[in-house]
Parts: structure tokens; C-alpha cells; sequence
């Protein structure tokens, strides 16, 4: 399987299964038109073009292609479907998403936990619920040595004395578990102040700090209880916090909706106040919100990304480097495979943690009661919930089987899948068709670098 495409004046063709990545000029690419899914060249349609562009120059594209064939690097077979389309091998939790707070400061018009508490009780993790929480992963990790611990809300910092603890005993813990924990924690940064920002520079292994990009975009969405804005606020803590976090990994993340469909700007507003590492999200919420995405906003996105993608080369080029996450690509090395099979491993290699101590497949599942999988501490209950996400992969999902980019969304979001769809097994096609987009632009900035 390959798939090519134009971006501007680049020609790029990915071939699937192998990973690699060519840049073709306008006769090779018009060749490889010529060629079946299974790379089977038809002599009537090369015929066409030898008497179009010259025998010489169309026999010399060809050879080129068939030589690629032969190195394994055009129209290869997928080593993989075999193997993985029934694999059902038990896997290790390797990360938690701790609930620290059902509970929230700010009233995000977007956001699916509601007021930060999923829809239920406003709750704060008690410290026990915590600390077994970090007993249940050391418990069932099994030989895996790096556990990852994600903070999370609501607005986490809330409960920052239960963060404290949870740490300090995980990190006793590793004395005598053969554990190392990764933190991170995740703040909108109303709480932030000089004492917290160097505490969590300190313990975090990663920040991520919440801000949609442009002051009018930001307080039109990310409001306070009593309806105003935080971006004032905020802004300069973050500017603090990214500039003392040095080499230590931070990203500011964001959401963009329907009502700036010009998101570039909020991206590139973002980098203007000096933050480097970028993410901007496309909302994902049901019709009928009034901030969805729908079909009819996917071209104006797509023209968004290339426009964002032409800014991001532009700074590269004069030694300013913004990592863009939706555009971060590494085409040596990159996740493991059964990563780019099975995604992010939610409902088996990845669990949340309610502040009750109540076990989900991830965070976007937190609440829903058909989903609860156990406790912290009473353990997995529901073994058949971890037995279907397990199932999960980019062959058991019809809709990814064939689908060029496979490899790289790893068969997109469960929990969104279950929401536009109700079924795990299922697609959200806007997500798709947004994620494809974006790689096609970062498979070009990738060609772009690689070609200097």
C-alpha cells in the first residue's frame, strides 16, 4: 500500500508498510499513478505517457520505481495484520491518570468532564485513595520498570497537598518495587505562584499548561465561574514556568472550535510569547453544541494546517524551532509497533483513577458506568471491559484496515469512537479526516528538514 499526494510543489509518496518516505519529481510522480495497489505497472497507461513526455524519461522513472520494489521500499507487504488481527496478549498497566479533582475554577464551554466533575460529585482524591492507587500500578505493572502518573482534573492543583504525598511515597516506593515514576500534571495555572511553580519544576516530569492561543479566542471559552477571562492571568505564569523548566519537558495545549477555524494565529500568537512546545486540539463534541466541527469546516482546516505547516518552515529556517505535537514525526525510530497497532492503551496498558478510587479505561470514559472496570482497591472486576480494549487495533477496526495512516493514529480515539458511534470498534470520521491532514503536512516539513 502507498500513499501519494502534493503539497505544495512536493510530491511525496509514503509507502505504508515499510514507513518510507519519497520525494518524487512531476514525471515519476505521474508514473506511479500508472501502477495498481499491488504495485503492478499497466503497459497501457505508460504507453500513454511514453508518447506524452518520451520513451527515455518515463522507462527511466519506471526502472527507478521497480527498484525501490525490489529494496522493499514501494508497494511492500504488511508484516503485521497476520500477527495482531487476533492478538489478544495480556498486557501490563504501565499508566494511571489520577483523578486529583472532580472539581474545577474555571468553566471551559468545551469541556466533556462538564464542571470539571464528569457529571457527578465534586471530590477530592483522599490521600489513601492515592497512595493505593500507586500500590494497584506496582502491583500489576508486572516487569515493566517506567510507570507514568498523570495529574489530572478538573483542575488537579486543587488537591496539591494529595499530589505532595502521592510523589513522596511513590518515589519511597521505588526503593523497593524496581519502579521508576514519570509525573506529570496538568493546570490551567489560576493557582500557580512562585512556591507551586518551583515545586512542580522540581517533581514534574512534564507540565502541561492549558491556553487556547489569542486573548479574545481564550476568554471566549476558558471563563472563570463568574464569566470573565483567565488569559491575563495566566499568561505570564506560564511564560515563568516554560522559561525555568529549561531542557525539562512542558507543552501549552489548547483546543480550537468552530468560531476560529483561523487557529494558525493562535498557534503562531502562542510561540510569540515565547513558548515552543505547541498543541492545539480540534474540539470533538456531538452536532448541535453550537463549537463542533463538522464536515463542512474540514476544507477551511486543511487549509488551516498547510498554512500553519508553511509558518512553522518559515521559523525553522530562521533557527527558531516551535515543536507543533500534531506535527512531530520520527520516521526512524517513533513507537514501538505494537503501539502504532493498538494506540494509546487505554482499558488495559492505561487506566483513571476516580478520586473514589473507581478503575476506567481512561479519562474520557471516567463516570460512564458500563466502563468502570474495578477498583483500586479491590482490583480488576470486570476482566471482559480489559479483554475488549485489548482487542483493539488498526485490523480489527474495518474502517483502518486499509487506511493509509494506520500507522500513524494507531486507530484513532476509543472513547470518541464510543461517542459518535457506540462502538469500540468504530470510527469518529472527522477525526480521521483532521489526523490525516495533519500528517500529510508533518510527513512534508519531515521531507523538507530531511532535504535541508
Amino acid at each position: 500500500m502507498i500513499h501519494q499526494f502534493r503539497i505544495f510543489d512536493t510530491n511525496i509518496v509514503l509507502d505504508v508498510n515499510s514507513g518510507s518516505v519519497h520525494i518524487f519529481d512531476d514525471t515519476a510522480y505521474r508514473v506511479l499513478s500508472c501502477f495498481s495497489e499491488e504495485g503492478v505497472p499497466s503497459d497501457e497507461k505508460i504507453q500513454l505517457l511514453r508518447l506524452e513526455l518520451g520513451a527515455d524519461t518515463v522507462n527511466e522513472a519506471v526502472s527507478e520505481i521497480e527498484a525501490l520494489k525490489a529494496e522493499g521500499l514501494l508497494f511492500s507487504s504488511d508484516p503485521y495484520e497476520e500477527i495482531f488481527t487476533s492478538k489478544t496478549t495480556p498486557t501490563v498497566v504501565k499508566a494511571l491518570c489520577l483523578h486529583m479533582a472532580h472539581d474545577c475554577n474555571l468553566r471551559c464551554k468545551y469541556c466533556f468532564a462538564g464542571e470539571g466533575n464528569y457529571h457527578g460529585e465534586k471530590s477530592l482524591m483522599p490521600v489513601e485513595v492515592a497512595r493505593r492507587a500507586i500500590d494497584f500500578v506496582i502491583e500489576n505493572s508486572g516487569n515493566r520498570r517506567n510507570i507514568e502518573i498523570d495529574f489530572f482534573g478538573g483542575e488537579p492543583l486543587l488537591n496539591l497537598k494529595t499530589i505532595k504525598d502521592t510523589v513522596e511515597y511513590a518515589r519511597e516506593r521505588e526503593k523497593n518495587s524496581n519502579k521508576r515514576f514519570r509525573f506529570t500534571v496538568t493546570t490551567n495555572g489560576l493557582l500557580l505562584n512562585d512556591e507551586i511553580m518551583e515545586y512542580l519544576n522540581d517533581t514534574m516530569d512534564n507540565i502541561v499548561l492549558s491556553l487556547d492561543g489569542r486573548r479574545e479566542v481564550n476568554d471566549s471559552m476558558r471563563v472563570r465561574r463568574d464569566g470573565s477571562g483567565c488569559y491575563d492571568a495566566i499568561v505570564p505564569k506560564f511564560q515563568k514556568m516554560a522559561s525555568i523548566r529549561k531542557d525539562k519537558d512542558y507543552y501549552v495545549r489548547g483546543t480550537f472550535t468552530r468560531n476560529n477555524l483561523d487557529f494558525s494565529e493562535d498557534v503562531m500568537h502562542m510561540a510569540a510569547l515565547g513558548f515552543d512546545q505547541l498543541s492545539l486540539e480540534p474540539v470533538v463534541l456531538p452536532d448541535g453544541s453550537g463549537l463542533e466541527i463538522s464536515k463542512e469546516h474540514l476544507d477551511s482546516i486543511f487549509s488551516e494546517y498547510e498554512k500553519l505547516a508553511l509558518k512553522l518552515a518559515e521559523l525553522r529556517k530562521q533557527g527558531k524551532k516551535i515543536n507543533f505535537f500534531h506535527f512531530m514525526l520520527d520516521l526512524e525510530g517513533g513507537p514501538c509497533v505494537a503501539k502504532r497497532l493498538r494506540g494509546c492503551g487505554s482499558g488495559t496498558e492505561y487506566l483513571a483513577v476516580t478520586p473514589s478510587g473507581d478503575l476506567y479505561p481512561c479519562h474520557q470514559f471516567a463516570g460512564i458506568e458500563e466502563f468502570r472496570i474495578g477498583n483500586v482497591f479491590t482490583g480488576i472486576e470486570r476482566q471482559e471491559i480489559t479483554d475488549t480494549f485489548r482487542r483493539i487495533n488498526v485490523y480489527t477496526k474495518k474502517s483502518c484496515r486499509n487506511c493509509w495512516a494506520k500507522f500513524y493514529c494507531s486507530g484513532g480515539c476509543a472513547a470518541n469512537a464510543w461517542n459518535f458511534r457506540k462502538d469500540l470498534f468504530d470510527i469518529y470520521e472527522i477525526g480521521c479526516e483532521l489526523e490525516k491532514k495533519r500528517i500529510e503536512c508533518a510527513l512534508w516539513l519531515k521531507a523538507r528538514e530531511l532535504a535541508g
